[in-house]
């Protein structure tokens, strides 16, 4: 049984997982997919982190703030490793440990209650109420993700096509009617 949601609960949680799994997760996949196994593993200095370790680190993220903070699954990231990763772990490992994360993740979202939002939880050393901990969660996968973009378009040379870029023509639409 589904707990007591608001519009504005269910509102804020629908988009908190589109952001996460139809906007940013599908971003993140097609860099890594775009990226050689070298590349998802290459830093530009030893003050960064490479594509993969932040494609790790946004998999120990999620699963400690919403699935085992939210979701009251045994918390066992080992964050220090996210970053210490020199792979290779191969790129399909990768898009399956996110997306599986992700979508553990959404399933926790859709179920969490006015109350569990409002509820304060100790995750991560924090002491967090629910709102912030779904509210960090994706500001933390938006920015990280934007890292992983940087370093595809660095690598690659190019233009993901992703945004339109300044000066770029816009293709006009034509809205066909039935």
């Amino acid at each position: 049984m589904k707990s007591k949601q608001s519009e504005l609960t269910k509102s804020f949680l629908v988009e908190s997982q589109r952001s996460i799994s139809a906007y940013h997760m599908p971003r993140l996949i097609r860099c890594l997919k775009m990226l050689s196994e070298k590349d998802i593993w290459w830093r530009p200095n030893a003050a960064s982190n490479s594509a993969g370790n932040l494609a790790l680190h946004l998999s120990g993220n999620v699963r400690q703030w919403i699935i085992s903070g939210l979701g009251n699954e045994e918390d066992l990231r080992d964050r220090d490793r996210e970053f210490s990763e020199r792979g290779p772990i191969p790129r399909r490992l990768l898009i399956a440990l996110i997306r599986k994360t992700v979508e553990e993740a959404c399933s926790v979202l859709g179920h969490l209650s006015d109350d569990s939002l409002e509820r304060i939880y100790d995750i991560q050393g924090y002491r967090a109420s629910g709102m912030y901990a779904v509210s960090h969660v994706v500001d933390h996968f938006a920015y990280h993700t934007g890292q992983i973009i940087f370093v595809t378009k660095w690598k690659l040379g190019k233009d993901l096509r992703f945004t339109r870029l300044p000066g770029a023509k816009r293709k006009k639409i034509i809205a066909r009617v039935p």
